[in-house]
């Protein structure tokens, strides 16, 4: 339910996007359109198997703050020069967002700031959590987790 062949829909017919330029920034977009929490990885060679209808997108290169497919850069639609051994894979795997999910739940019910960097848009994260501050763990840090940061303090 969080991982399997990608395929999109457009002008009334569902295909699949080649795997040319496609990585973890892309998955992650993915996985966010879908509404799915965890550690986005994008697979190739169609590791979830091929598919039978056409190829809709290729060269798709997101930044992984997009909120769609729709807002990447990307070949025109149809636009391709692949075959179905190219088509590209997600997994959202959630298992592997545990220690973001749990620093993300208390992010959102604390406060966050940035201690002993050279500016106020670095230095080491920390929470205020039941009435103290303390510092995050980087286990299972990510740079998704350093975005959720940067959003609750104001940085885009």
């Amino acid at each position: 339910s969080f991982e399997g062949r990608v395929e999109v829909y457009h002008d009334g017919k569902w295909g699949t996007i080649c795997d040319d330029q496609w990585d973890d920034r892309d998955a992650e977009v993915v996985c966010r359109q879908l509404g799915l929490s965890g550690n986005p990885k994008a697979l190739s060679w169609a590791h979830y198997g091929q598919g039978s209808g056409p190829i809709l997108l290729d060269e798709v290169e997101c930044s992984g703050n997009e909120l769609s497919l729709d807002q990447c850069k990307k070949s025109d639609w149809g636009q391709q020069n692949c075959d179905h051994i190219e088509d590209a894979g997600v997994s959202c795997d959630p298992f592997t967002g545990t220690y973001l999910q749990l620093f993300v739940s208390q992010i959102w019910s604390g406060t966050v700031r940035l201690v002993g960097g050279h500016s106020p848009s670095e230095g080491r994260v920390e929470v205020y959590y039941n009435g103290d501050w303390g510092t995050v763990c980087d286990d299972g840090w990510t740079d998704l987790g350093a975005q959720v940061v940067c959003r609750q303090l104001g940085f885009r």
